[in-house]
């Protein structure tokens, strides 16, 4: 059998998109950063890795100010409401987070201010004049995203006024043409104003050099990896201050009516998250081994309760990943192009996210962190944080559309994953996600097909496998029998299965889940062949008894088999297969949300995490002869076609009966209404500022 288990366990960081507090996630959303993401992590349990996987919400920007407004709440309110939601949602869903969070701790704040401080003291926070968008009729700052124009590079007529998505590039709102307010149509105001810019360009070359080692790898999508490095060609200072009230305050006298870009604090989450974790085990360093690189992953003091206002930084000298420390100096480095590759040392850094956050992640977190680190064109010296580590993987998905349109909360076109869980369970939606999904190209939501992969895949294949075994052994036997001698029928099956550990994780561990998947299934029909061809329910003999009961033996262990490599991608439906064949409690540990107060100010707010040690191992557990089956449940429910027509009278907004749905028209509150959005799939800040 292929043993899939390392001899040397890793620590894998998975960076798990922030989603962006306006509203209920939509399946768009989380096919993006939710599904993907947790496959990889369970999967990387299962072989032993050491695993964090952080998120959490995402809740500055001018669209909160916006959406409050239109509510008749506060700011902090709003945040509270939907931060509320998402966790539910997600936790439903099964995301194994080890720490789901949100962006409005004290611990963030105080990791953001420090990771700010430091970026500034070695020259990376540059001071700037420039021209700042306002809305003529209430004053307010307008985000970039929110207006749009005529690109002047490509001519896209709706090209936002950050990026043009038609060509990529990077853009701001005074190089549009005809520039035009998203919120009203009105024509924004420019004003002159003054905010901290992220020097860029000082930051090109170690960029570069960084992102040609990921193409060296070979880990990265081709189109991820040559977008990034595209758009290095038209790298310029990148504003990282807003003239706004609502988000995290800027630690420079006379700077207090100005608060942090969105997208600087945002990315930062993924260490902030990492540190809270570890402040709430007690052990507030462990996240060290996570983020820092050779010498300086131990023996720091603890800067996260407070570490902004550190009078003296811990100072870290380089090292090679072997811990050998690196005499040459910051411009020795800086001018040889060295920055040091992120998977030495046992380390795996993967951030999932949507295609058009790819840019936050390839350049602007990367760029942050060299000039924490002190690795671009004006050298440095890393903060009490110590020399973090880059990404080794940004995966992103592409978007997801339903029934052939953009998802629009404004217009009713959204199906929420609260609300698909609730009709048929959260198993049918990940194995959608994970079979159909937007992996590397967009794809099209249908219920037609949702109904279609539920009955023919799910039910008549891996359900009806797991039903008609379970449903025989108890019949003939109560519990797993012991085999007779093997034939050469059972002997190529149970190798050709376990087989699949080899060639199905090969396939999750490079991020291709929807082939993975289909290897999976794949598999489970050799099962139903096998089946099929040794005709068990025909053997009624005495002297067929023995045979009988080692094909028996046999389908339970190709069902067990099955079901853990089929468990990273429906968690659900592994607990409960697991329980047919006379197994006890949890065999896929879930995530729990938890009530908790704020380390810092006590503030209460939920959390997701979960205990995920008892995770199974990815590979063969030989079945326990004797173990009871009792007669099974259906694991899967299979659904009416009518089902297709409900869903799509609801999605209109209209009962079958004929009557309007007024679900929908509550959840036409959502921010859609207020503020125009980007309306397709997996985006966690394309509303946002």
């Amino acid at each position: 059998m292929s043993n899939a288990s390392p001899q040397t366990p890793q620590k894998v960081l998975t960076a798990v998109a922030w989603p962006y507090t306006n509203g209920p996630r939509h399946i768009g959303h989380v096919a993006g950063f939710g599904v993907p993401s947790d496959v990889f992590s369970r999967y990387m349990r299962m072989l032993g890795h050491d695993v964090l996987m952080v998120s959490g919400t995402d809740e500055h920007g001018t669209p909160i100010l916006v959406l409050a407004d239109q509510e008749g709440v506060t700011p902090r309110e709003l945040v509270d409401k939907y931060n509320a939601v998402i966790v539910q949602d997600l936790t439903d869903l099964g995301l194994s987070y080890d720490l789901f969070t949100r962006t409005t701790t004290a611990n963030h704040h105080a990791v953001v201010q420090e990771m700010f401080e430091t970026i500034r003291r070695n020259g990376y926070m540059v001071e700037q004049t420039t021209r700042g968008a306002i809305s003529p009729s209430t004053g307010r700052t307008l985000p970039d995203r929110y207006i749009e124009g005529t690109c002047p590079i490509c001519g896209f007529p709706e090209a936002r006024g950050d990026q043009c998505d038609n060509c990529g590039n990077q853009l701001d709102p005074t190089d549009l043409i005809d520039p035009r307010s998203k919120i009203n149509g009105e024509t924004p105001e420019f004003i002159e104003t003054q905010h901290f810019f992220l020097d860029l360009p000082a930051l090109k070359d170690a960029l570069t050099v960084w992102l040609d080692e990921r193409e060296a790898s070979g880990d990265w999508r081709p189109n991820v990896i040559k977008f990034s490095q595209n758009i290095l060609e038209d790298i310029r200072p990148r504003a990282m201050t807003r003239d706004i009230d609502w988000g995290i305050e800027i630690p420079v006298q006379g700077w207090d009516t100005k608060r942090f870009y969105v997208w600087f604090d945002a990315v930062i989450g993924y260490l902030s998250a990492s540190i809270e974790w570890a402040r709430r085990l007690g052990d507030e360093d462990r996240w060290r081994d996570w983020w820092n690189t050779g010498a300086a992953a131990t023996g720091h003091a603890n800067p996260t309760a407070t570490p902004a206002d550190s009078a003296q930084p811990t100072e870290v000298g380089g090292a090679d990943e072997g811990g050998t420390p690196d005499r040459r100096s910051e411009a020795q480095k800086t001018s040889e192009g060295r920055v040091e590759r992120t998977d030495e040392g046992g380390t795996r850094h993967a951030y999932f996210m949507g295609k058009d956050n790819i840019v936050f992640h390839s350049q602007i977190w990367p760029a942050e962190l060299l000039a924490y680190d002190g690795k671009g064109a004006r050298g440095g010296e890393p903060g009490p944080y110590g020399d973090l580590r880059l990404p080794t993987e940004v995966v992103s998905s592409e978007f997801l559309t339903m029934e052939g349109k953009q998802f629009s909360t404004s217009r009713g076109h959204v199906i929420y994953v609260q609300d698909v869980i609730a009709r048929y369970g959260p198993d049918p939606l990940r194995y959608f996600i994970s079979a159909a999904g937007p992996e590397t190209q967009d794809s099209n939501f249908t219920w037609a097909e949702f109904v279609q992969r539920n009955n023919s895949e799910l039910v008549a294949g891996w359900g009806n496998l797991v039903n008609r075994t379970a449903s025989m052994i108890h019949k003939k036997f109560g519990e797993i029998p012991a085999p007779g001698p093997l034939a050469d029928v059972d002997e190529k099956v149970l190798q050709t299965v376990a087989d699949g550990f080899g060639s199905v994780g090969a396939l999750v561990g490079k991020h291709r889940q929807k082939a993975a998947l289909a290897e999976a299934m794949r598999l489970v029909g050799e099962a139903n062949k096998y089946v099929s061809d040794t005709e068990p329910f025909k053997l009624k003999e005495e002297s067929q008894q023995e045979r009988l009961a080692t094909i028996l033996h046999t389908l339970a262990q190709l069902v067990s088999d099955l079901n853990t490599i089929l468990a990273p991608f429906l968690p659900h439906a592994a607990n409960r297969v697991h329980l047919v064949l006379g197994g006890e409690g949890e065999f896929m540990p879930m995530p729990r949300t938890e009530e908790v107060r704020d380390l810092d100010d006590d503030r209460p707010y939920p959390i997701i995490t979960g205990d995920y040690s008892a995770t199974p191992r990815w590979e063969r557990r030989p079945v326990v002869v004797g173990s009871p089956v009792g007669k099974p449940a259906p694991v899967f429910v299979k659904l009416d076609p009518s089902v297709v027509e409900e869903e799509l009278a609801r999605l209109a907004g209209q009962h079958p009966s004929g009557e309007v749905d007024h679900r929908l028209e509550t959840d036409g509150g959502h921010p859609g209404d207020v503020v125009p959005t980007t309306p397709t799939g997996p985006a966690t800040h394309a509303d946002e500022s």
